[in-house]
């Protein structure tokens, strides 16, 4: 039986492949975006466009169109990465990026709760650079600070929905050749949906709140 599944930040990158996984296995996507993509356009996915996580219109025009709609999952993967150092410091872009990162798959969240169930799943798209012990390289300040904070979310949301039968992932792709990293990087995005999508086909209540890579090995807060 299909899943009914919501992803945002679905026009492109990850969030497009792992769309298009879903769909290509015989999933109900509805994909969010702010502005959809030809390529998401052409995915045979639902589209919900002017999604912004970071703004209560976008909250709204979300719940608006998935209304009674029962969601079997939730993916926040909708992101920014922007950057900061010492020498180059911008506080309207680490609030910016705190907005997006942090507040908005909370805000989502929350605002998708009404239409889960028992057993349903929630994924958040996080980062490594969001580990305090892993972070051997410094500046990326309102990066840094979104992503961990959202890993702190995470924790705390896997603890709150347990009572209600639903499980939480928080989940770092790996190094991944997008336009966020330049198309630098390890993996393809369809090597790291699908290893992303295997990660949330294996959560379960007993394995919420786990911090884990796409390729399943626990990773250090």
């Amino acid at each position: 039986m299909s899943q009914t599944i919501v992803i945002t930040g679905a026009s492109r990158g990850i969030g497009l492949a792992m769309a298009q996984a879903w769909k290509a296995r015989g999933e109900r996507v509805l994909a969010t975006c702010r502005t959809p993509s030809k390529a998401l356009l052409e995915s045979g996915v639902e589209v919900i466009d002017s999604v912004d996580v970071s703004h209560p219109d976008g909250i709204a025009n979300l719940t608006s169109a998935v209304a009674d709609t029962q969601v079997d999952m939730l993916y926040n993967n909708a992101g920014i990465m922007l950057s900061e150092s010492l020498d180059h410091m911008d506080f309207d872009q680490i609030r910016e990026q705190f907005e997006v990162n942090t507040l908005g798959p909370i805000r989502t969240t929350l605002a998708l709760l009404p239409n889960m169930k028992a057993g349903a799943k929630v994924g958040l798209m996080t980062s490594r650079m969001g580990s305090i012990a892993d972070n051997s390289s410094g500046h990326k300040y309102g990066y840094r600070i979104s992503k961990a904070g959202l890993n702190a979310a995470g924790k705390s949301l896997a603890l709150d929905l347990h009572g209600r039968g639903i499980a939480v992932a928080i989940l770092h792709p790996g190094w991944v050749k997008t336009d966020m990293t330049g198309n630098s990087g390890h993996l393809t995005k369809e090597d790291a949906a699908a290893a992303l999508v295997k990660r949330m086909d294996e959560l379960t209540l007993e394995n919420s709140g786990t911090f884990w890579h796409s390729d399943g090995s626990v990773l250090p807060w």
